[in-house]
């Protein structure tokens, strides 16, 4: 466990960013070479989070205007690579934070009630066209509108949040919390689909409304009804809708079976179906 000397009336000395940093790094290389199995949180950019559902976690926090001085210090502390080891599970996120010493905290999140989720599912209908789009945060403005919405939206109130620290903090929301909290806005840039799993929903309610009638014939569900955009978001490709030239015919070979020429061909905008 990493303590800091207190030869300061009470108060931990002040340590630059780097020596944290770099105590840091050198907790988690201890931790896993003990076999523990810890993901910590590095941000690498000046923002914690740069994708939709980050920034609309991180957004949500602000809103805690009780917890002001602590969440400035919780952002402070996700910036210096403080957050060790960020765990998510269905209603629950625990982590180990540094600070004097290193800390466990867990974070105990409520599920929403099933008439909101529902009135979320419902309100949504029709803006949002695939997974993949719901996904990265491509929704239309009323979609995006009701689910970040204060109060009835997907992310959760204070009131559906409490946290317990291993720090001495008599405060309701100490640094290492808020620092934690941070975590899982800058978690959620890298898999989205962890906020679902988090308020133990699941984000295929969301499309229900697609119609699958008309996909019967081919067998398709509706998670899978994917764009070119949404392939090429998929696979970090350029695709530019034009037809693929149809496959030369081989020469016939002595033996061999020929192959058929002119096979299936790519539909513009869109993925043929096997």
């Amino acid at each position: 466990m990493a303590r800091y000397d207190n030869d300061y009336g009470g108060w931990p000395p002040y340590v630059p960013v780097a020596e944290r940093r770099a105590l840091a790094e050198q907790l988690v290389a201890k931790l896993r070479k003990q076999g523990k199995a810890i993901e910590p949180v590095v941000i690498t950019k000046r923002a914690i989070a740069g994708t939709f559902w980050g920034k609309a976690w991180c957004d949500n926090l602000e809103r805690y205007s009780d917890f002001a001085y602590r969440l400035d210090r919780g952002r402070s502390y996700v910036r210096n690579g403080a957050v060790l080891d960020l765990q998510i599970t269905p209603l629950e996120v625990k982590g180990l934070v540094l600070g004097s010493e290193t800390y466990t905290v867990a974070i105990k999140v409520a599920a929403p009630p099933e008439p909101h989720w529902n009135a979320i599912c419902r309100d949504c209908a029709g803006g949002i066209d695939s997974l993949v789009e719901l996904l990265q945060g491509r929704l239309s403005t009323a979609a995006m509108t009701r689910i970040c919405r204060e109060g009835d939206g997907l992310f959760p109130k204070p009131s559906e949040i409490t946290f317990s620290c291993s720090c001495p903090d008599y405060a309701s929301m100490c640094k290492h919390v808020a620092a934690l909290l941070y975590g899982v806005g800058a978690r959620l840039d890298e898999k989205p689909d962890l906020l679902f799993r988090l308020r133990a929903v699941d984000e295929h309610d969301l499309l229900s409304h697609l119609n699958t009638d008309s996909l019967v014939s081919t067998g398709a569900s509706a998670d899978r009804i994917l764009e070119s955009d949404d392939m090429a978001a998929l696979f970090g490709l350029e695709m530019s809708g034009a037809e693929v030239p149809a496959e030369t015919e081989q020469p016939a070979v002595p033996g061999a079976v020929r192959r058929e020429a002119g096979r299936s061909k790519a539909k513009p905008g869109g993925v043929r179906k096997r």
